[in-house]
């Protein structure tokens, strides 16, 4: 079983969900997200999910596209965000998992940005543009490198693609809690509660449940659904966003991840 598959075994086991923080690499600056890395390690972040900036990013909402767009216009690319990998990976507790589109990786060549990232520690991928075609060859590749590729299913996806995704996802997948782009949303879809339990029992895959959790409520009513872990990145870069002193804003992202691990139920 893969690493990140792991973790969420172990916290099914003990029945309760996985708090997977996102950030941007390079937001604002690449030291403060050296400093929010270590910061989310040490209050209460289960698996780290980390954003390579992509100019195109179809499935990021305005906060995130905004991250992105910052560290762009700082060149932040693929090569900054291994030395930032490189940097943190001997002290970090918790694995890392990359967010990138696909089209990055294709430039950059496929077999090459999986051996960069395997070697600075990466446990997990994931591409939300990532063709249903390309699958097999990444999940392959990515276990042989140690990494666990996990894949997108949406709620609106058509039985027959959800069945076809969850037949090549080797443990883990991201399920989309709402319809549209990543986001601060008022409210839950609870149908998505449903597709969660099919994925996690007929398929036995493990859930990642993204896309619009952003506040203490929401992760109350969602961390009782039937899924592993629980993706939360919007507001992260909402409470980064806030202030412009760089160590009130990394300590804040502390106290908001203490607040948000204080919230899922067990």
């Amino acid at each position: 079983m893969n690493h990140i598959s792991q973790i969420l075994e172990k916290k099914r086991i003990s029945s309760t969900c996985a708090l997977i923080p996102f950030i941007t690499a390079g937001y604002p600056n690449i030291d403060v997200t050296i400093d929010v890395l270590y910061t989310l390690d040490k209050n209460g972040a289960d698996i780290i999910e980390l954003g390579i900036p992509y100019s195109d990013a179809l499935a990021d909402g305005p906060a995130i596209q905004k991250s992105s767009k910052i560290a762009l216009d700082q060149g932040v690319y693929i090569d900054q965000v291994l030395n930032i990998l490189d940097k943190v990976k001997s002290r970090l507790t918790v694995p890392i998992v990359i967010f990138t589109y696909y089209n990055p990786i294709l430039v950059r060549g496929i077999r090459r940005f999986i051996e960069e990232i395997s070697s600075m520690g990466v446990k997990g991928l994931i591409i939300p543009d990532l063709p249903i075609e390309e699958t097999d060859y990444l999940v392959h590749l990515c276990s042989d490198y140690s990494i666990e590729l996990i894949l997108f299913v949406a709620p609106t996806s058509p039985q027959e693609r959800i069945l076809n995704i969850l037949d090549k996802a080797p443990g883990c997948i991201y399920l989309v809690s709402s319809t549209g782009v990543t986001g601060i949303r008022n409210n839950l879809d609870n149908s998505v509660n449903k597709l969660s339990s099919y994925i996690k029992h007929s398929a036995g895959k493990f859930i990642m449940l993204g896309f619009g959790i952003s506040n203490i409520s929401q992760v109350a009513q969602v961390s009782s659904w039937d899924i592993d872990a629980l993706v939360i990145g919007s507001a992260f870069t909402r409470v980064l966003s806030s202030y412009l002193d760089h160590k009130l804003a990394v300590d804040s992202v502390g106290v908001f991840c203490n607040e948000i691990k204080s919230a899922i139920k067990s």
